[in-house]
């Protein structure tokens, strides 16, 4: 069976002595306290907000559920982080994807060296706003290897660590302290007043930040479009912890596919914007792809997929972070 492992790569959760004090070669010398804050991208008018999840252990999964792979439900321990209030809008995420668009943003129209040498997503064939608008509008459509790279872009651009949240830690948020199938309680007739989807989004995203946030002040946590995490899917991830509890775990991915994304989008029925509910990547996302290989930057027909940012309260030392933004993209066929 395969195993989910607690990597302090990803949660900066584990240390030696050593590690601490590498840490403080980083560019992030000085530990924040853990409250909400506002990234600012330094040298440009761009910023976006973060809330502060604390700790816990919360049960994930859903034995009442009808698919197996929510079960069984179990015992997870969850260090502190920090999450994006919004999933990444296009504001932000064109200004890694064109050069002359950050340059357009930058107060004196220059862009940092070390911010240009990152490699930026080859210019979409299609239009992948796909029509639902951009400004304040989530990203999306983008290729789990894209939405690492657009967090490398943001390391250069801060000197902060972001990355995707583990599914552990994105059900967790997502629950905000619930134990029911939504955050909200089980009455999915109150799915109007909290997000955008199947039965309300006239098919088509929606600028953020419109509907009710959960408790922990997380907006568009279900629906708008479902979120990646960095997780691989595996259907019985959760029967290696049946009365066990699980600290900090993620499944590391070492497949193209699939990859687990959460929250449902505006496309998906009320049943699939649950705490519990777990989707997958699949190929089929880039099945209109005219290139040999695949692309590894975008899925042409994955209008329904975007990001949350996370970020750790004890980040890894830099050379810890760079192997996680520098891995070889897994090659498509």
């Amino acid at each position: 069976m395969h195993k989910a492992i607690c990597s302090f790569l990803l949660l900066g959760s584990i240390y030696s002595a050593d590690a601490q004090i590498k840490k403080s070669e980083t560019k992030n010398q000085n530990k924040p306290s853990h409250e909400r804050y506002v990234q600012q991208i330094k040298g440009t008018t761009l910023s976006f907000s973060m809330e502060a999840i604390p700790a816990g252990v919360y049960t994930r999964g859903d034995d009442k559920s009808a698919k197996a792979d929510e079960k069984p439900a179990h015992q997870v321990e969850i260090d502190a982080f920090w999450m994006g209030t919004h999933e990444v809008t296009w504001d932000i995420f064109q200004s890694f994807l064109y050069k002359d668009y950050e340059q357009s943003k930058q107060n004196d129209g220059k862009v940092p060296a070390d911010v240009d040498a990152v490699t930026r997503p080859t210019k979409p064939y299609l239009d992948m706003t796909f029509g639902f608008g951009k400004e304040g509008f989530p990203a999306l459509a983008m290729t789990h290897y894209n939405a690492i790279q657009f967090c490398k872009w943001l390391y250069v651009r801060t000197g902060v660590f972001y990355r995707l949240p583990t599914e552990a830690e994105w059900e967790y948020a997502c629950r905000a302290g619930s134990t029911d199938a939504y955050f909200f309680g089980n009455d999915a007739g109150k799915l109007d007043d909290y997000a955008w989807f199947e039965n309300n989004s006239d098919q088509k995203t929606h600028p953020v930040g419109q509907k009710k946030p959960n408790p922990f002040g997380l907006y568009d946590i279900i629906g708008n479009v479902a979120e990646w995490t960095y997780d691989q899917y595996h259907a019985d991830t959760y029967k290696q912890f049946a009365g066990k509890k699980a600290k900090n775990p993620v499944v590391v991915p070492t497949e193209l596919y699939p990859h687990v994304v959460r929250g449902g989008s505006f496309s998906s029925p009320a049943n699939e914007l649950r705490s519990a509910a777990r989707g997958v990547s699949d190929p089929i996302w880039k099945q209109l792809d005219p290139q040999m290989p695949k692309s590894n930057w975008w899925f042409p027909e994955a209008p329904f997929v975007g990001l949350r940012l996370v970020r750790p309260v004890n980040p890894p030392t830099h050379e810890e972070i760079m192997a996680y933004y520098d891995q070889a993209p897994i090659e498509d066929f």
